[in-house]
Order: C-alpha cells, then sequence, then structure tokens
C-alpha cells in the first residue's frame, strides 16, 4: 500500500510540475510492477472517469513514458495497456466497465466507430453489395481476436463485427476493396468463315499470357462446333481484345476449291483416305437429297503410301471439317505390354510289383501249373514261346520282350522230374515336372499381336521293316511334325479408368516326362480362350487345373493271391499316382508415353545383358582355378549398354 501511495504522489507531482509549462495538462506516467487497481485509480482521478471493475481484473502492470503526454493520450496509453493484460473498457453511459475481453462481447459498447477510442469495443454492421456476406466470413475469421465476433446475415447480406475500434476500421477499409462490381461475363461470338475449335486453339494460347504485373489472365474460351461460335468468359477489356482477334482472323478464303497436303504421323494414309472419301460421299449424298436446288460440294481425297500423306481436294468449308477430323483421327495410340504367367507342376509316381512262374512235371513237356498276368508285360510263358521260335531260325529280339524295371529269374529243367521257372518283376517310377513360363508382346490399342514360342516334333506314324527272303524291299518310317511350345494371342482394348479388355487366346503344349518309361512321346495341351477385363498393372488368373489322379490295378489268383506271404505268388499289383496343378495368370501394362515403353524396354534389356556379364564371369573364375580343361573359357557376345534418348532426338 505504501509502493502505491508513493507512486500515485509522484505521478500527480508531475502532472502538477507540467502545468506551470503548459496550459494543457500532461502527465508522464511511470509505473513498474504496480497493481492495475492502482493504475485505474489514477487515470480516474486524471480524466474524471467513472470506473466499475469486475473481479476477476487482477494484474501487476508496468506503463513507462519518457515525454508528457495529454490526458486524452494518457487513456488511449490505459486502454493499450488494458489490452496488453486482456481486459477491456466498455462504455454505458457515464460509467466505464473494466472486464475481461473474453465478455466483452456481452456488452453494448459503441454502436459505431464515431466517438470510439482506438481500444474502445464496437459493433459494426456493414451493408455487403456485390458479393455474398457468408463468403467474406472464412476470410475475415483469422483476423478477428478470440474475444471478438464475427457474423453473416444472409437475408440481408450483411456482415456483424463486435471488436476494438481500430481493428473494426481495418476490417471495414478490407471490406471496401473487396465489395467490387465484378464487370466478368460471357460473349458469343458466331463465326461466318473460321472453325470454332481452330480459332479457341490458338487463342487460347495468348489467352493464358500472364499480365505485366505477373498476375494470370482471366480470359477463357470456349468452342462450340454445333453453331460455330466462341464463348468468351472473363473482364471486359481482355474480352474486347479477344473480339478484335477473332474479327480479323475470320475471314473468308478464296472462292472454289482448296488443295492441300496433309502428311500423317500416326495414321495409315491409304486407311484414312478411304474412309474419309467415304464419310463425305455419303454426307454430300444426303444433303443433296434434302436439297432441292442440288448443290453438292464435291470433295476429293487420295492417299500418297511414300510420304504418308492425304491430298485433299475441297472446298473450303468442306476442309475445315476434314481437317478436324484428321486431328483427332491422326494421334499416339497407346501400346500395352502383356506378360503371361504360366506355372505346371506335375508329380507322377508309378510302382508295379509282380510274379510269373510255370512248371512242367512230364517228359512231354506238357504244363502242369503256371501264371501270368497281362499288365506286368512279358512273363515267362512269353519268353518261353520266344526261345521255341528263335530254334527255328526266326529273327526275334529276346531283349524287346524284358520288361520295364528290374527282372529276376529263376528256373530248373530237366529231362526228367519236375522243371519250373519263375520271373519277378519289379518298378518304381518318378516324374516331375516344374515348369515357369513368362512369355510377353507388346501391341497397340485394338490392334491383334501373336506370339509363337517352340519347336517341332517329330511323331512316328508307321514303318516298315524287311524281316527276311531276299527282296529288296527297304525299311522306313513315317514321321509327322507337330508344333510344341507356347503360343499367346491377344487383342487389347484400353477403356476409360485404365481398364483393358483383353481377348486371349493361350495354348500351352510340351512333351510329357512319364514315369512309366514308355518309348512313344506323350504331349500335354491346354488351351484358353476367353475375355476379360483387367486394371493396369494387375494380375489376374485366366484359370487352371488342379488333379489329383490315383489308378490302383490289382490281378491275382482267386482264393490263392489273397493268402498272406505265399499269395505273392500268386497276384500282380499296380498303382499310379499322378498330381497336377497348372495356373495361367495374365499382367497387362499400359505404356503411355516413350518414356515409360523405354523404361520397360530398358528393364528386359539389361536382364538378359546382366545374364551375358554373369556367365562370362563364371567362365573367368574357372580359368583361373584351372578348372577350365577344355580350354573353353572364351568370352561370350555381350549386348551393348542400352542408351535412352531424349524426346527430342527421337
Amino acid at each position: 500500500m505504501h509502493i502505491r501511495k508513493s507512486l500515485t504522489f509522484i505521478t500527480i507531482l508531475m502532472i502538477s510540475m507540467s502545468s506551470t509549462y503548459s496550459q494543457e495538462q500532461s502527465i508522464t506516467p511511470n509505473y513498474v510492477g504496480v497493481e492495475l487497481r492502482s493504475v485505474i485509480e489514477a487515470v480516474s482521478s486524471i480524466t474524471g472517469k467513472n470506473f466499475i471493475i469486475d473481479p476477476r481484473v487482477r494484474a501487476e502492470v508496468t506503463l513507462l513514458s519518457a515525454s508528457p503526454m495529454t490526458t486524452d493520450a494518457f487513456y488511449e496509453a490505459f486502454l493499450s495497456l488494458l489490452q496488453v493484460h486482456g481486459f477491456v473498457a466498455v462504455q454505458t453511459g457515464d460509467i466505464i466497465k473494466i472486464v475481461p475481453d473474453a465478455s466483452s462481447r456481452q456488452y453494448p459498447g459503441y454502436p459505431n466507430l464515431k466517438g470510439a477510442a482506438n481500444d474502445d469495443i464496437v459493433t459494426q454492421v456493414i451493408k455487403i453489395q456485390n458479393i455474398s456476406a457468408a463468403q467474406l466470413v472464412p476470410i475475415l475469421r483469422p483476423l478477428i481476436p478470440q474475444y471478438g465476433h464475427l457474423a453473416a446475415h444472409a437475408g440481408s447480406n450483411m456482415l456483424i463485427i463486435s471488436d476494438r475500434a481500430n481493428n473494426v476500421d481495418r476490417i471495414l477499409n478490407i471490406v471496401q476493396r473487396i465489395d467490387q462490381s465484378n464487370d466478368n461475363d460471357i460473349e458469343i461470338v458466331s463465326l461466318n468463315h473460321a472453325s470454332a475449335a481452330e480459332i479457341v486453339r490458338v487463342l487460347t494460347v495468348l489467352a493464358r499470357a500472364p499480365r505485366s504485373d505477373g498476375t494470370p489472365s482471366q480470359i477463357s474460351l470456349v468452342a462450340d462446333t454445333r453453331t460455330n461460335s466462341v464463348l468468351i468468359g472473363g473482364e471486359k477489356n481482355g474480352r474486347l481484345k479477344i473480339r478484335a482477334l477473332i474479327a480479323h482472323l475470320d475471314t473468308s478464303l478464296e472462292e472454289g476449291d482448296s488443295t492441300r497436303v496433309r502428311y500423317l504421323r500416326y495414321a495409315d494414309a491409304e486407311t484414312l483416305a478411304g474412309k474419309l472419301l467415304q464419310h463425305f460421299s455419303q454426307q454430300n449424298r444426303s444433303t443433296s437429297n434434302n436439297n432441292q436446288s442440288g448443290n453438292n460440294e464435291s470433295i476429293n481425297v487420295w492417299a500418297d503410301k511414300q510420304t504418308n500423306a492425304i491430298i485433299v481436294n475441297a472446298p473450303p468449308k468442306m476442309m475445315r471439317s476434314l481437317m478436324g477430323i484428321v486431328d483427332q483421327l491422326d494421334i499416339r495410340r497407346l501400346q500395352v505390354l502383356v506378360e503371361a504367367i504360366i506355372v505346371e507342376i506335375v508329380a507322377d509316381r508309378t510302382s508295379e510289383l509282380g510274379v510269373t512262374w510255370v512248371t512242367d512235371g512230364s517228359k512231354n513237356d506238357n504244363i502242369v501249373g503256371a501264371t501270368n498276368f497281362p499288365s506286368m508285360g512279358s512273363g515267362v510263358i512269353q519268353l518261353a514261346g520266344a526261345t521255341t521260335n528263335n530254334t527255328n531260325n526266326v529273327n526275334v529280339n529276346l531283349s524287346s520282350l524284358i520288361g520295364e524295371g528290374m527282372s529276376l529269374g529263376v528256373g530248373k529243367v530237366t529231362k526228367e522230374g519236375t522243371s519250373f521257372a519263375a520271373i519277378l518283376r519289379a518298378l518304381e517310377g518318378i516324374a516331375d515336372t516344374n515348369i515357369i513360363s513368362t512369355p510377353s508382346i507388346v501391341t497397340t490399342d485394338n490392334e491383334e499381336a501373336s506370339l509363337n514360342v517352340g519347336q517341332e516334333v517329330p511323331f512316328v506314324t508307321g514303318s516298315f521293316s524287311n524281316t527276311g527272303g531276299t527282296g529288296s524291299l527297304n525299311p522306313f518310317q513315317t514321321i509327322q511334325r507337330e508344333q510344341v511350345g507356347v503360343s499367346l494371342t491377344i487383342t487389347p482394348q484400353i477403356n476409360e479408368g485404365d481398364s483393358i479388355l483383353l481377348k486371349i487366346s493361350q495354348e500351352i503344349s510340351s512333351i510329357s516326362q512319364s514315369s512309366s518309361g514308355a518309348v512313344d512321346l506323350i504331349t500335354n495341351e491346354r488351351t484358353i480362350n476367353t475375355t476379360v477385363i483387367v486394371g493396369d498393372g494387375d494380375i489376374l488368373v485366366l484359370g487352371g487345373l488342379l488333379e489329383d489322379q490315383l489308378r490302383e490295378s490289382d490281378q491275382r489268383v482267386p482264393f490263392l493271391g489273397s493268402i498272406p506271404i505265399i499269395g505273392a505268388l500268386f497276384k500282380s499289383t499296380k498303382i499310379s499316382k499322378v498330381k497336377t496343378n497348372l495356373m495361367v495368370f495374365i499382367k497387362p501394362t499400359i505404356l503411355e508415353n516413350p518414356e515409360q515403353a523405354s523404361y520397360e524396354t530398358n528393364k528386359k534389356y539389361n536382364y538378359i545383358r546382366d545374364l551375358q556379364i554373369e556367365d562370362n564371369q563364371k567362365k573367368k573364375l574357372n580359368k583361373s582355378r584351372g578348372q577350365d580343361f577344355m580350354g573353353s573359357a572364351e568370352d561370350n557376345p555381350i549386348l551393348p549398354e542400352f542408351e535412352s534418348y531424349p524426346e527430342n532426338m527421337r
């Protein structure tokens, strides 16, 4: 309390001393760490204003001044001091309320800026003339403090702002600059001679050019081909300039037919010329039938194959229409890289076990007992018969009668007594196939492409041999060759949204590795013909086969073959199990530009080149280790490094 009274006394003393030098009262306040209520008391005594202080108004403040100030300036400094500490002075009649600024919006304050000090609370209503008041709220909201208020009334198109007077004044200036009338409008300019699409294409470049101050142009151009008109939107000065240019360009050409040579970049000249001539001939016939005067404009289009150009002879109006069609057809078509993934895993297991035997108990070679199982192939009886024929000088190859696998024979042949012979045959076959093929092909949109990778395999269809005699017949064989490999035929169609419609014909054929060890060749053939829709870069399964086969064959002598242990002499068993897993996948990729096509080419190209480099490195390593016994460690040819050229060099 002593400090507060002394500081107040110093301030009043400064006021008395300053009064001797000036007719107007001046104050030089200096408060350091003083309770805010003490400063309010000093302001009240100096300015004569009445204050009501909210109980929440408590703070230690500092106010320093190096030069004297008037009473009004001292009061302005006091209001700024309140603002710094989060308080506000709200005047109601002759009473000024000191409250926290968060509660300021609940008090009336000044109805406008008139008579309000810079830091007084003012509630201002602003009438918006040219734009929507609601559109200004998100723009001005960051400029209003948390205790302030900003709202828009859509019915009257007004803004309501409650804030300190200096900030409300700033908001008013901003609103006045934004609330300006807009002279943007849309004009329609009809053309008599020029093409609207061509005029828009030429003038769009000029309309998009930035202004001298760097701001972008607000002029927009749209062509209406149906009425051959140009729609111009934007500010008035820009529209006037565009209209002047259109009037200069919309001039008539020379009367009569005109001839033009158009070099094509992507389309085929012969195909396009025929289609254009057919289209305009039909159009002219339709116009001639509907026109009583019979006014029929002639047109002639022919192609130069060497330069891939079309030569057009037509009236100016027809020429513009024709060139517009050519512009839309002579475009770079997208390409599609199609990669197929073919996975085939086959496991083939076969096992055979059987015994055949024969006994002879008489001198006349009469068979007492014998077993023979057709599933085992050649048995004891077949070998005995072949041996008997061989004694008659008949050319019989006994090795051809030996069955596959292991054959064990045992027997005893006597002139008197009992003779017997037995053959045990056992076979186990294992054949595994694991094939992964990834054929790929690149084609243009809506163009069929095919890829065939394989070889021709000879199949014996017949034979003839001279088995005896003195004839001059020569043995021969007839052979038929068949294609074995991978065949892929595909037609892509790129749809909207980067989806691709694929018409696919896929054929995979291969030579089977059978566990039975058959001499004849067996070919596997898988064919898929389908139409699918796949996303760009996605993988889709086209089809497949999951097959598990189990075949068991058991031939036995009734009753005897069922006897444990001994029954094995009276039966033959054959088990065959084949498990096949086959899946075919497809992955299309759209090549939208030359860079992407170059990237895919570079990836495949470098893969092959890296394999060549790796093979040469292995050969050099073997040679350094002395493992090159044949002296064949010579470098293989290597592809040159792939170079991607810039667009302007292609």
